[in-house]
């Protein structure tokens, strides 16, 4: 890495429904992107692209307004709401276009703007992705912590492997985003997915603050949709889970016809209609379960060969250069 050229950043930021928030933050990212630039860290072509993940509030235009009046803003339309991860690949695979190393925050204020520079010199001293993790979670409700925590502890049990309390807050170079391309799922789950693509990583540790306006965009139902969706993307221990299931239940059955055979032999047998109902709707149970996990797989396999796009970006901000395309 060439040290002595200051590289070009692109702060990426997903947007879906902030018009509250989106006014509030947008100065706070352009005050540190010119902190950046003023010590000497970044180049005076950096710049902030937001990306509007279908909105269906005034996002898009507070966006555009920015773009117009500050060089700085830049900003990006998908033709739909196609969910946060893949905005964030939209913004990274645009920015990485005229950026050496891109951001990635959302727009909400919660995470620590200010940890920009600490991964910024991480960056600089060699570290081609570098993680913003949460240092705690006091700000949280018990319940709140108690499933975020369980949500990466579970994650990584069941081989998914994430960074412990990092979201999607991460500085990426260019070069591994160029690695990253070729990446073609269209299930995403980026924060599992940036540590398989390897090179030098570090950490950025910081303190998250409450949301400064809005709802939270994750609820619980979400944050259970995208740790299932990260285990099935990214690992196939819930498949070898069924597979010991089902041998463990086969020996258990095979058990059970030695004792109704001897037992039926030596005139012990009892009629049980209870326990017999008990042993069918429990497996049955079991049956369904496990059906609906391989379901899951297929189902995951039936988009990923439809090779559908991840994205389709239909306003800019900005016109594209020839050679940029």
């Amino acid at each position: 890495m060439d040290t002595l050229k200051k590289p070009v950043l692109y702060i990426v930021i997903p947007c879906y429904n902030e018009e509250e928030v989106l006014p509030v933050t947008a100065p706070m990212f352009s005050e540190e992107i010119e902190s950046l630039k003023s010590s000497g860290k970044i180049d005076e072509k950096s710049r902030i692209l937001f990306v509007n993940d279908g909105s269906k509030d005034r996002t898009w235009k507070i966006i555009s307004d920015l773009a117009k009046k500050d060089e700085r803003f830049l900003g990006i339309c998908q033709s739909r709401n196609r969910g946060h991860q893949n905005a964030v690949l939209a913004g990274m695979m645009e920015a990485k276009k005229y950026c050496d190393i891109t951001i990635t925050i959302d727009c909400d204020g919660q995470d620590d703007i200010k940890a920009m520079d600490e991964m910024v010199d991480a960056y600089l001293d060699g570290s081609e992705v570098v993680y913003g993790v949460r240092k705690k979670r006091t700000t949280d409700t018990f319940f709140k912590r108690f499933t975020a925590e369980g949500f990466y502890k579970f994650m990584n049990f069941m081989g998914a492997e994430v960074v412990f309390n990092h979201a999607d807050y991460r500085l990426v170079s260019k070069r591994v985003l160029d690695a990253f391309a070729d990446f073609k799922e269209v299930n995403l789950f980026l924060r599992g997915m940036f540590p398989l693509v390897g090179f030098k990583s570090s950490s950025v540790y910081y303190d998250r603050a409450e949301r400064i306006a809005g709802e939270s965009h994750y609820p619980l139902s979400k944050m259970l949709a995208l740790a299932f969706n990260g285990i099935t993307s990214l690992s196939i221990k819930p498949i070898r889970m069924i597979t010991f299931l089902g041998m463990f239940f086969a020996i258990v059955s095979f058990v059970g016809m030695i004792w109704a055979l001897v037992s039926s032999l030596t005139g012990h047998t009892v009629a049980g209609w209870a326990s017999t109902m008990c042993i069918i709707c429990f497996m049955g149970g079991i049956q369904l379960l496990c059906l609906g996990v391989i379901g899951e797989y297929i189902g995951k396999i039936y988009m990923e060969t439809k090779a559908r796009p991840r994205y389709i970006i239909s306003e800019k901000t900005y016109e594209e250069k020839e050679d940029d395309k």
